[in-house]
């Protein structure tokens, strides 16, 4: 049992998932590998730390016997939810949040394939994300002092750079099917929306405090990205326990609020309007239904 132990721990160091502080030189020298996935070797060699996620494998339209798309929210304040959050010390630990992994693939171009709506059909540019998620308004009163030869207040310039702290929900759209070969349900997640408050709102007399869509991921494209940012955990700082491995492994609470239902594709609040007690539970009605599919395929 000690030399399975040991064995797994030596794995988890050699697919370099958390630098190890004890053999770095600098705190920059392991700030600047951490950036760029690379470790020294005791050799003194630099190899790459990247790591390849599992494949999903090919699904053949005739093996699916059965399947729903469904529609869940993850409110990013339940306990369940932290560690899509980001928890770090900048040295002995160093763990992105999600928003934070998203946004860097896509400035970096390894994640290329971001919508703006849940149906994949409109493409957006990290441009057009860094427009929905920052506001700078300033006070026609700055260019007044301008015009006067005073100088300007920079009070008068109101900036408002959303980061990670300020996603609190996120949304993932997925199928449910069962595979004949398998003879068992299976997930696979679609999409992945990050939600937040509408930056263009913030500090004026528009601002609900609501959370809007910010953008939409086809999600096998991240899955690359997110296998690479390791999840914090307070027991063991080098887990290796990365974004891609939670979402797969549905370790997340959440709510349905759409699925294809007798209604079509509706949102639940739409056919129960007014009733936050029924949505709930039309909510659980359509889990367990979904439940209730896989054991329905072994009645005889």
């Amino acid at each position: 049992m000690k030399c399975l132990f040991f064995g797994i721990i030596s794995l988890v160091a050699s697919l370099g998932y958390a630098q190890n502080v004890l053999n770095a030189i600098s705190p920059e020298e392991l700030r600047e590998q951490r950036a760029n996935k690379t470790k020294v070797t005791e050799a003194g060699d630099t190899v790459s730390t990247l790591a390849e996620p599992l494949e999903y494998g090919y699904i053949e339209d005739k093996d699916i016997i059965w399947s729903k798309v469904v529609w869940e929210v993850i409110d990013m304040n339940e306990r369940l939810n932290q560690p899509y959050f980001r928890a770090s010390d900048g040295l002995l630990t160093e763990s992105a949040s999600l928003f934070d992994a998203l946004v860097t693939g896509v400035e970096s171009g390894e994640i290329s394939q971001v919508y703006d709506d849940e149906y994949f059909e409109n493409k957006m540019t990290y441009q057009q994300i860094i427009d929905r998620t920052n506001r700078v308004d300033t006070q026609q009163y700055y260019y007044d002092m301008i015009d006067a030869g005073e100088e300007p207040d920079p009070a008068a310039i109101f900036k408002f750079e959303m980061d990670s702290q300020d996603i609190k929900m996120l949304k993932v759209k997925g199928m449910w099917y069962i595979d004949r070969r398998l003879g068992e349900m299976k997930y696979r997640l679609l999409g992945l929306c990050v939600m937040g408050p509408d930056a263009q709102t913030i500090g004026t007399e528009f601002d609900d405090h609501q959370y809007v869509e910010l953008f939409w991921i086809w999600y096998p494209d991240a899955r690359k990205v997110l296998n690479n940012y390791t999840v914090f955990n307070p027991n063991n700082s080098s887990s290796s326990i990365t974004f891609d491995d939670l979402l797969n492994a549905r370790r997340f609470t959440s709510v349905l609020y759409k699925a294809q239902t007798m209604y079509g594709i509706t949102p639940i609040e739409e056919y129960i309007p007014k009733n936050s007690k029924g949505q709930l539970e039309e909510s659980d009605r359509i889990k367990e239904s979904i439940l209730q599919s896989e054991a329905d395929m072994w009645q005889y």
